[in-house]
């Protein structure tokens, strides 16, 4: 290598030492200005708040409530205390209904009355049934019956006194005959009144 080209290539190199020593300078001058920004930057300036400002922010919160009981001691704290004496109502007890009592009936001895009683022959005849055993026996029959008349008229009640031949259904079949009749009632003293009246029914075939 001649003495030119020696020269030449320290210039070269001695430019590209310089070239990177400038880029190094460059650089550190770039971190240096952003490390100085960063660092020169203002920080925010937090705003001081007062206590009193909290305070009136913070909303009231109203008083818990008291859990209502059931128990005395709660219902005796809201009983108001009064002179005044409460007045008692009563409710009327509604009872059963009663069924009325029957009426009695006092019947008047046959030969205690002034006017004997009325009945309707032909429509007590019409309801008197001849038994039929006794209808197929050929036999008759009378049968002497007590009539309980009230002072309306109205039949109330039948006994037999006595049937002849019994047990040939005669006095049965006198029974039915006087379910539902009435007729004129007995009289004593110008007034009607209820009698114990004698009636015989005889059977006879024909």
């Amino acid at each position: 290598m001649n003495r030119a080209d020696t020269f030449s290539y320290s210039r070269i190199r001695t430019i590209c030492f310089a070239a990177v020593a400038v880029l190094h300078i460059l650089v550190l001058l770039l971190v240096a200005f952003d490390v100085e920004i960063n660092i020169t930057l203002p920080e925010p300036v937090a705003g001081v708040m007062k206590l009193v400002d909290v305070q009136e922010r913070i909303p009231e919160r109203p008083p818990p409530e008291t859990p209502h009981t059931n128990t005395r001691e709660s219902i005796a704290e809201t009983m108001i205390e009064t002179d005044e004496v409460p007045t008692e109502i009563y409710e009327p007890v509604q009872s059963a209904p009663v069924a009325p009592e029957p009426e009695v009936v006092e019947y008047l001895a046959q030969h205690r009355i002034t006017l004997l009683p009325v009945l309707p022959e032909d429509e007590i005849r019409r309801a008197t049934i001849y038994p039929p055993i006794a209808q197929r026996s050929n036999i008759e029959g009378t049968v002497y019956l007590e009539l309980f008349i009230d002072r309306y008229g109205a039949v109330r009640n039948v006994r037999i006194l006595r049937e002849n031949p019994p047990n040939r259904g005669f006095g049965e079949a006198a029974v039915n005959a006087f379910k539902g009749i009435r007729g004129k009632p007995a009289e004593a003293n110008g007034e009607a009144v209820a009698v114990r009246f004698r009636y015989n029914i005889s059977f006879t075939l024909r």
